[in-house]
């Protein structure tokens, strides 16, 4: 909590020091035009619909926070596979996204694009419209099958607020995790 406050505080002072304005109801822009969220938005969870290797069906949900005094609309998220054996590729035309989590959906979300990079084993995921600060959402990306080789997946989760110069933020990692069979691990509905 306390780096969080000391944080905000030298991104204040930064902001300050080059000729930015800052005050609860804008984001933070700096003399260039970069664009920050003052309070940055946060992983929730990452959790699959079933967790066996090879399984066709599945639905991966990465769940993001937008705080209310987050001064800025959430308008893309990156979702990049840094840990795995396999590459997992989605089928992006089925992707949505909705306020709440995965087990409590509230209304669906517009998406104005997505789109991956398997070179850099990324999916990049645009709202239309963009997030209002004070909310809640959840990705669903669904892939063609679940990796064939067992073990954790990591996905790295970066948001970016709306503008032509931004800064992104990193969030975190989303952890899944997948088991050869499926003893013991049942999907969560």
């Amino acid at each position: 909590m306390a780096f969080k406050v000391l944080l905000g505080t030298a991104i204040a002072g930064l902001a300050i020091l080059n000729g930015s304005t800052i005050s609860p109801s804008q984001a933070i822009q700096l003399q260039d035009g970069t664009v920050y969220f003052v309070q940055p938005p946060r992983l929730v969870e990452a959790v699959t619909t079933y967790s066996q290797v090879n399984f066709w069906g599945a639905t991966y949900y990465f769940t993001v926070h937008l705080p209310e005094n987050a001064s800025e609309p959430l308008q893309q998220v990156i979702i990049n596979q840094h840990e795995g054996v396999d590459d997992i590729h989605f089928d992006l035309k089925n992707s949505f996204a909705f306020e709440g989590t995965h087990s409590r959906k509230g209304k669906r979300i517009g998406l104005k694009d997505a789109t991956d990079n398997r070179q850099t084993r990324t999916v990049s995921i645009i709202f239309d419209p963009p997030v209002s600060p004070g909310k809640t959402i959840t990705i669903g990306l669904k892939p063609w099958q679940n990796p064939t080789v067992s073990g954790v997946y990591l996905f790295g989760i970066t948001a970016f607020p709306p503008g032509e110069k931004t800064h992104s933020q990193f969030l975190g990692f989303g952890r899944l995790h997948f088991y050869n069979d499926s003893s013991g691990h049942f999907p969560f509905w």
